[in-house]
């Protein structure tokens, strides 16, 4: 328990526009007054951007949902035996694109995958290679720092190499999935088979190096700390202290349903979101953008967001899967006047990004 007068100490550090110390952090999470939160997050998002809040008409394509990792924290990934399971053919991926292009405002693909224990580098590759000659016009965001460090464990090639020879294929940046909570504690306990963390924030690092903008986000709302929390914040504001690479950090919060951890962890609740979204905002003061995930918060959390630091909202999606396998009960898609009117309702002007968010 601490005194009012601790946070107003923070207020006034934010206000000279000094950083904030990871005490500081912790204090922040301890803090039961949200509006006071919400007040000083959104001071920081308008002295930042204004009000301007971005969105993009993008379609998500996911490959494959066979995946060798499993994370206790995921609903999406299967066996090769599984019932459900499905791996895309580069038709398939075409068919997708070509139904989701028949909106002509369409701008950016979003391709993102489990890790396949049979697929090459090179069958990622194709896919790429393929829905960049088909779609030129069309922005191409995919993959993770997990994927990216997978394709260097299966291939031999160094993660420079192979992101170079994606960037050559028509990839533009890389989303920001995977992160998860940047801690080894968590990681080992949750997900021990894919990337740790010191090797996702390499692979940002040389994607920033090789002028390839990357996103960031945080899965939290299950095993983690707060603490750790803070920590995850630190590490990426430390890394984009280093690079600038950087575009848009993404807050998650755990969807359990039909997940491993679905008896002992229950759903984060509004007010934890909206929390753990300003105190983002007020971390990571070298990121221009906080995004409000719609499809994990669902559209009216999302909504709200927009004044707790929040200043983007994502996109159309245009049939989403892997979070509804978790439970996401927001819909699978917006269409793009639905999210203009959202972010006109919350007094902040919409303008469309051209999918690189």
């Amino acid at each position: 328990m601490f005194v009012r007068g601790e946070l107003e100490k923070i207020e006034r550090k934010v206000e000279r526009g000094e950083r904030l110390t990871r005490d500081d952090g912790e204090k922040l999470f301890a803090c039961h007054e949200l509006s006071w939160l919400g007040a000083l997050a959104d001071f920081v998002r308008k002295k930042i951007c204004c009000d301007v809040v971005y969105y993009n008409v993008n379609c998500h394509v996911n490959l494959t949902n066979i995946c060798v990792s499993r994370c206790k924290f995921c609903a999406f990934g299967r066996d090769v035996e599984t019932r459900g399971s499905y791996a895309m053919t580069i038709d398939d991926a075409v068919k997708l694109v070509e139904e989701a292009a028949v909106d002509p405002n369409l701008t950016g693909l979003h391709i993102v995958s489990g890790l396949h224990p049979t697929w090459t580098f090179e069958n990622y590759l194709a896919f790429v290679e393929t829905l960049h000659q088909k779609f030129p016009a069309l922005y191409i965001k995919g993959f993770t720092g997990v994927e990216i460090q997978h394709f260097a464990d299966i291939s031999g090639l160094s993660v420079e190499e192979i992101l170079r020879r994606l960037k050559s294929a028509g990839l533009q940046s890389i989303a920001g999935g995977g992160a998860e909570i940047l801690t080894d504690r968590v990681r080992n306990l949750l997900c021990p088979k894919k990337a740790t963390a010191d090797q996702w924030l390499n692979v940002a690092r040389t994607a920033h190096k090789l002028g390839i903008k990357t996103n960031a986000s945080m899965l939290y709302g299950h095993i983690e700390t707060l603490s750790e929390r803070v920590e995850h914040l630190i590490r990426l504001r430390e890394l984009q202290d280093e690079t600038g690479g950087f575009q848009t950090f993404i807050c998650f919060p755990f969807l359990p349903k039909n997940t491993a951890l679905e008896r002992d962890i229950r759903q984060t609740t509004m007010w934890d979101d909206l929390r753990t979204m300003a105190i983002s905002r007020l971390m990571l003061d070298n990121f221009r953008n906080i995004k409000a995930y719609w499809v994990m918060l669902t559209v009216p959390v999302a909504q709200v967001a927009l004044s707790f630091g929040a200043n983007d909202i994502d996109g159309t999606i245009h049939r989403e899967n892997i979070l509804h396998d978790a439970g996401a009960t927001s819909p699978r898609s917006l269409a793009e006047d639905e999210i203009i009117r959202i972010i006109r309702d919350a007094g902040r002007i919409p303008v469309a990004t051209g999918g690189n968010a």
